[in-house]
């Protein structure tokens, strides 16, 4: 059975988010609310090993994993969209953070390249670098794309006045990372604390969006995954999935012909060499070698040797009148009588 294109459709509602603030901004509560979305179990990636301090860490709510080297990221994502996401049951991912682990993974690669120079000021080559962002858009495209679920990203607003700003698809300014993470995101949030009298406000701004619903500019109270859920609205209705197409029948493979090896098989047990039949092929085939007949002239010219000798034998095995092979056979004219 053929899967059927139409059952391709999207029907899953979800959104990938980033999120980013300074240290404090409240990144990774946003995160851990994804917990509380409804959306299945959470599996939250931990590279700055500070879970710890969030509730319900400790598996009683979501499942935090410490990422202590870099190289282990790629493996637990693996591993939380394979077996583990059927063991566990996990709905929904988070990263915190995107940005300690890129930097991490970046040092170990600028480490290596001087260990192996002996240069402590020795850079990685091109070909380093680029194995590291294939790398990077392989995390990315696992947990954003492949895992087909709701996603949180974390990361660190770039230091001011060193990140150049390019124009994005709804026509708003953001900076931009090496790494590529706001291509693969739905919406990208910038998370700020604003000070309202004697109370503290967390305020998360639409900086990059994808979704009508979060237009770039709105800013959105005390956020949390659930709301922007609930602001997504219904999403894509699932629709009853089209039937498999049948498969299609295997082509039948073409009644296979007589071969080349045939044709001068036959030709040899009538007394015919190559040469005689590469004459034959030439005057009926136009072709200057035997190698170039198609299949239909190769069954040409065997038609034609068979209706040409049938029943014959080779001249050098027909018996003669002294029962010597090859022998010629003298010819005796008798005289007719003539009429009386």
């Amino acid at each position: 059975m053929i899967v059927h294109p139409l059952s391709r459709r999207p029907r899953a509602r979800r959104l990938v988010v980033a999120v980013r603030g300074a240290a404090g901004a409240g990144k990774s509560w946003f995160a851990a609310s994804l917990a509380d979305a409804g959306l299945g179990r959470l599996c939250y990636f931990d590279t700055e090993r500070k879970a710890r301090l969030l509730p319900g860490a400790d598996g009683s709510v979501f499942d935090a994993i410490e990422v202590e080297h870099p190289d282990e990221l790629l493996p637990f994502v693996d591993w939380a969209l394979g077996p583990g996401r059927e063991e566990q049951g996990y709905g929904c991912y988070a990263l915190d953070s995107w940005a300690m682990y890129f930097g991490r993974k970046h040092r170990a690669t600028v480490e290596a390249a001087r260990a192996r120079t002996g240069d402590p000021a020795a850079q990685p080559s091109a070909d380093e670098l680029h194995a590291d962002q294939v790398v990077f858009q392989e995390v990315l495209r696992r947990l954003c794309v492949d895992s087909g679920a709701c996603v949180v990203i974390t990361d660190q607003t770039a230091a001011r006045g060193r990140a150049e700003r390019e124009e994005n698809e709804v026509g708003r300014v953001l900076p931009m990372t090496v790494s590529g993470l706001e291509y693969f995101v739905d919406v990208m949030l910038d998370l700020s604390l604003r000070q309202d009298g004697f109370e503290t406000r967390r305020v998360a701004t639409v900086v990059k969006s994808n979704a009508p619903d979060f237009p770039v500019g709105l800013e959105i109270e005390s956020p949390t995954f659930a709301a922007l859920m609930e602001r997504l609205g219904a999403g894509p209705q699932p629709v009853a999935p089209p039937e498999p197409l049948a498969a299609l029948p295997a082509a039948e493979a073409p009644p296979a012909g007589p071969t080349l090896a045939d044709l001068l098989a036959e030709a040899e047990s009538v007394g015919l060499d190559r040469h005689r039949v590469l004459l034959a092929a030439r005057h009926y085939g136009g072709v200057a070698s035997l190698e170039e007949l198609t299949p239909a002239q190769t069954a040409d010219l065997l038609a034609r040797l068979r209706e040409r000798y049938a029943g014959d034998r080779p001249a050098a095995d027909r018996p003669t009148g002294d029962g010597v092979a090859g022998a010629v056979t003298p010819v005796v004219r008798v005289p007719r009588r003539r009429a009386a």
